[in-house]
């Protein structure tokens, strides 16, 4: 027998958005249903973010015992317990999991349903034996990895970020398809870790990121031992033996054959738009994701879709934004935009590689006249004591000195980017940098660094000497 439910909100999808959407809206007394299939927490929680930085923690460990000698310490050879690597990141995914879970929402007065839902019409959805006529829904699938179609593939065992965190075994010889942050995260993480890593990308590493910070990532990882190849497309895969995988390959110089043990397939992330019943909803789509304006609502004004399902930038962080927008309108009323310039990125590598704004060549494509700033990690004192000297930061700045992009690469750049993404979001000038004191020593200092090596010009200008010479006789 089918019970009808008529709540305020539906939400479908318990990863961070959605679980998001459902805490706020609960906290004010608002009747929420919360369908969720699979896992609660979603991809982050159980298949990316959380496993993916627990492992990276394992693999530093082991790059720490080989780096010691040349801080004067001698441990001896790492030796790597695949068993306790995995116990390691179940532990981090448990202490998290509670947060998540169905009986922390139950317990916050959320009605959680564990089934898959999909829309009847444009103001009902179904999911087991309930039938949910909600004023507003918010879709928060997220998104899956995206398989691309290589002959061959289909009849090996290729891992994906899914899979790959269950093992608790030794890979030899790894082949990442793939070159973007998910790619070369695992890479230098497995690697570290004692597998030979092969990545293979079909355009340039890190695509995305500006290519004056991303090669300092890339030689990085290549100085490590990482092989990663660029302009490499893979024309078919086939078995090797019992359990390895045969790559035909073409490059700029040529086909080439690579061989491994395992194949990592990280060639993106598809919005997980399947079996929704959109159609039924009114609701448009493509393969990109569902079609929202900035407000988030799709072409069915009862719906809003946020997260990987929209179809934009894939973070967790992200989804965590667009729940707080959604909040706002169908609780206050109040209308709200999303701003991507706001939102930061990490690729959480060793050295790491953060973002936040505009790029160099987005800010020259809106401002006749940038500057662009930089400082080394070499000039900061407590990278030197450290022996972390690879990178810098970036600061683009426009005409009326708004800091309007920050890129750093290099030690703590995931945690450092923290205060530029408040420079940006607040549209902070040049002169609100020079004035704040960092604490020595830190590597935080690079920042203003950067900004007061700015107005060294100003000190051998004419005419701010002869001013300076002028007060000079006032006493």
């Amino acid at each position: 027998m089918t019970e009808i439910l008529r709540p305020d909100i539906c939400v479908i999808g318990a990863g961070s958005g959605g679980l998001t959407v459902a805490a706020a809206a609960a906290a004010f007394g608002v009747e929420v249903v919360l369908i969720e299939a699979g896992k609660m927490g979603g991809d982050c929680l159980n298949y990316g973010c959380v496993p993916s930085k627990a492992l990276i923690a394992a693999a530093k460990h082991a790059h720490a015992i080989e780096s010691a000698p040349a801080y004067g310490v001698k441990a001896g050879e790492a030796t790597i317990d695949f068993r306790q690597v995995r116990a390691h990141i179940e532990r981090a995914i448990s202490a998290i999991a509670p947060n998540d879970s169905e009986e922390r929402f139950t317990a916050l007065g959320v009605k959680v349903i564990r089934a898959h839902g999909r829309f009847a019409g444009p103001d009902t959805v179904v999911a087991a034996n309930f039938e949910i006529r909600a004023r507003r829904f918010v879709v928060a699938t997220g998104s899956k990895p995206a398989i691309p179609p290589i002959p061959g593939l289909e009849d090996v065992d290729y891992l994906t970020n899914e899979t790959i965190f269950d093992r608790t075994a030794p890979m030899r010889r790894l082949v990442i398809i793939g070159g973007g942050p998910i790619g070369l995260e695992l890479a230098q993480a497995y690697h570290r870790l004692g597998s030979q890593v092969t990545v293979l990308e079909a355009a340039r590493a890190l695509s995305k990121e500006d290519p004056e910070l991303g090669a300092v990532v890339l030689d990085r990882m290549r100085a490590e031992g990482v092989a990663i190849v660029e302009g490499a497309t893979v024309s078919e895969v086939k078995k090797r033996g019992r359990s390895g995988v045969r790559l035909a390959v073409e490059t700029s110089e040529g086909p080439r054959t690579i061989e491994g043990s395992h194949l990592l397939v990280a060639t993106g992330r598809a919005a997980s738009v399947d079996d929704l019943g959109l159609d039924e909803a009114g609701v448009r789509y493509d393969a990109k994701g569902i079609k929202v304006g900035r407000n988030l609502k799709t072409s069915n004004r009862r719906v809003f879709a946020i997260g990987d399902v929209a179809g934009g930038l894939q973070f967790t962080h992200v989804a965590s934004y667009h729940a707080s927008l959604v909040i706002k309108q169908i609780l206050f009323r109040t209308p709200a935009r999303e701003d991507a310039t706001i939102i930061p990125r990490v690729t959480f590598t060793d050295p790491e590689l953060a973002h936040v704004g505009l790029t160099e060549d987005q800010a020259r494509a809106q401002n006749k006249t940038i500057r662009l700033l930089r400082w080394p990690y070499a000039e900061n004192d407590r990278a030197q004591a450290e022996g972390l000297t690879d990178g810098h930061i970036k600061l683009i700045v426009d005409s009326r000195s708004r800091i309007v992009g920050v890129s750093i690469v290099g030690a703590g750049a995931g945690e450092m980017i923290n205060l530029w993404t408040l420079a940006v979001s607040r549209k902070m000038k040049l002169g609100d940098g020079r004035d704040y004191v960092p604490p020595y020593p830190t590597m935080s200092e690079i920042g203003r660094r950067a900004i007061v090596a700015s107005y060294l010009p100003l000190t051998r200008k004419p005419l701010v000497r002869r001013i300076i010479r002028l007060l000079r006789r006032f006493g």
